[in-house]
């Protein structure tokens, strides 16, 4: 179990690492995502007196840090200075709380209905991150698994309290989580994915394990029932888009800045021009006289492909292990807890997207990377080498696995649950460029897979900010110049020039719809670190001084979260 600062509260980092500590006392989420309270079987309440009691803890911590910034202001009058790791910590405690708390205090908690990241998912994920090395561990999971039917109770209470208070999810989230739910209850076992889940337990605790798992099941069967008989009737009528005034606070939350969103719209469509045309240039190379839909399309279905899961496993296993052998020592300075990474399958049921969950603070849990399945046995290579760059190494894997390692130097919140979307998925999308940069992207499908990703990401801010923000496609748009980026059209914008498949893209429609701000923290994140690592190569040339980039890779990957308000100026003095 990993040991946070106790403190007397007189400091930012203090309070912070105090915040935390609090935190994973009340929501046991938290502490097993940071490899906390391992003895811990609870799960969340997720009823609004819980909620209520995660931002009254928010309110008494930004209280604390009123009380000792105050003092450290009377410090710095009488000519102590400030110290710029206090400084750091203070503005992003600050800046986190508050961007929470809009959140909470607009009701968002009441329609938490989505096909990614909603409490009920968050549930689920926690049993796929609990260790079962031990009986003693089983026991634990399986008193946890025992809460799942309160738990869902609560997190009914709370969907009935926004139904209510006219706070509810679109049409979209409810029918697709109710189906997300129905594949988590298929299958031959009996409790469905939580009976699978118990089946390698202990033989003389698998009875009782499985007497867990029917009811949890059971628990869920009523939740899918009540979102598709109750919920979704109540939220026919509610729009799936979150209009500009709600939309603008979920984009202070998910990327720590208050965004000029019609300038990022503009740029959008300049990168979304720019990759157009690369991508032409790469389909050539790929199939001579062929489009990029259409190169695509043909690496899908006959390019090279793994088949079967536990191959596409051991291949993206490789694809890691590769590129650490490759990059330590050469661009990245990695401690050794860092060089392990875990390729895993995810539970059926989950969204379209890969995903990664970051090591436990100790590093008993290492980082892992997850492929969703989504029922297939051929996985074509083509756009899995850019994902895993991004979603493993040098991507989310060196920047989260490195903050656990530099926890001690910052404080435990920095490097943990004051992360920002925006600068995570930046640095990931980052890693992607980086890898290009470096050469590891010549075979042309490969090559063509990353352009796609990129331009996934730069679509990604055009639907996004066009459909929550109410705005029209642009007079040079190729597609529908001038008419409302409305859902059905940002759809069907998004598969003439992504080469995804229908499902993922559908997808990540849903996705989109139901967290307003969260996709465009990719591209714009990217445009913040490239934009600092300009600036820094820069300053250190006018000094006259070589540019390591080695180095500037560390340091900037141990300055734990930031938002991107302070990313692009922090980067810069490096």
């Amino acid at each position: 179990m990993a040991e946070l600062i106790t403190s007397d509260g007189t400091t930012p980092r203090r309070i912070a690492d105090d915040h935390v500590r609090e935190l994973a006392e009340l929501d046991p989420l938290t502490a097993v995502y940071l490899g906390l309270n391992p003895e811990d079987d609870r799960l969340p309440d997720l009823s609004p007196a819980g909620a209520e009691t995660i931002a009254a803890l928010g309110r008494r911590t930004l209280a604390r840090l009123d009380a000792a910034e105050a003092a450290l202001d009377a410090a710095e009058a009488a000519g102590t200075p400030r110290d710029e790791a206090e400084r750091r910590c203070a503005r992003l405690l600050r800046e986190r709380l508050t961007a929470e708390l809009a959140v909470h205090d607009a009701g968002e908690v009441y329609r938490a209905v989505r096909n990614l990241g909603s409490p009920v998912h968050n549930v689920r994920e926690v049993f796929t991150l609990m260790p079962t090395d031990t009986e003693e561990q089983w026991q634990v999971l399986g008193r946890r698994l025992a809460r799942v039917p309160a738990a869902l109770t609560g997190y009914r209470e709370t969907l009935d309290e926004g139904i209510r208070r006219g706070l509810l999810s679109g049409p979209r989230q409810v029918t697709t989580v109710a189906g997300q739910l129905g594949e988590w209850l298929a299958g031959d076992v009996p409790g469905g994915w939580f009976g699978e889940l118990v089946q390698d337990a202990p033989e003389a605790l698998r009875a009782g394990l499985a007497e867990h798992a029917v009811a949890a099941a059971g628990a869920l069967a009523e939740l899918r029932d009540w979102l598709r008989d109750v919920y979704g009737p109540a939220a026919a009528d509610v729009s799936d888009t979150a209009g500009r005034e709600r939309y603008a606070r979920w984009v202070r939350y998910w990327t720590g800045a208050d965004l000029d969103l019609d300038e990022a719209y503009a740029w959008a469509w300049e990168e979304f021009h720019d990759l157009n045309a690369q991508m032409q240039a790469e389909a050539e190379k790929v199939r001579p006289g062929a489009a990029p839909m259409e190169a695509m399309k043909w690496l899908e279905s006959d390019g090279p492909a793994l088949h079967g899961a536990e191959a596409a496993r051991t291949y993206l296993q490789g694809l890691m292990d590769g590129a650490i052998a490759d990059l330590q020592g050469t661009h990245f300075d990695l401690a050794e807890p860092i060089t392990r990474v875990e390729s895993m399958i995810a539970p059926a049921g989950s969204a379209a997207a890969p995903y990664y969950t970051a090591p436990s603070l100790d590093f008993t849990r290492p980082g892992r990377t997850w492929l969703p399945t989504l029922g297939r046995e051929r996985f074509p290579q083509w756009d899995l080498v850019s994902t895993w760059y991004h979603e493993g190494v040098p991507g989310h894997h060196l920047q989260l696995a490195q903050w656990s390692y530099v926890a001690d130097r910052l404080s435990t919140y920095q490097v943990s649950v004051g992360g920002v979307s925006a600068n995570l998925e930046g640095w990931a999308l980052y890693a992607e460029r980086l890898m290009d940069e470096l050469g590891y992207l010549t075979d042309p499908g490969h090559r063509l897979g990353y352009l796609n990703a990129q331009m996934m990401r730069a679509l990604r801010v055009i639907v996004d900010i066009g459909m929550h923000a109410g705005l029209d496609f642009p007079a040079d748009s190729p597609y529908r110049a001038g008419e409302p980026v409305a859902p059905d059209a940002a759809r069907e914008f998004f598969g003439l020039y992504c080469g995804l498949s229908a499902d993922f893209l559908d997808s990540e429609l849903v996705r989109y719809l139901g967290m307003p701000g969260q996709a465009i923290g990719y591209k714009l994140g990217e445009r913040a670190w490239l934009r600092g690592r300009a600036a820094a190569r820069a300053a250190h040339e006018a000094r006259g001084e070589v540019f390591d980039l080695k180095a500037w890779h560390m340091a900037a990957l141990s300055q734990g979260s930031l938002g991107l308000d302070d990313l692009v100026a922090e980067l810069s003095a490096l």
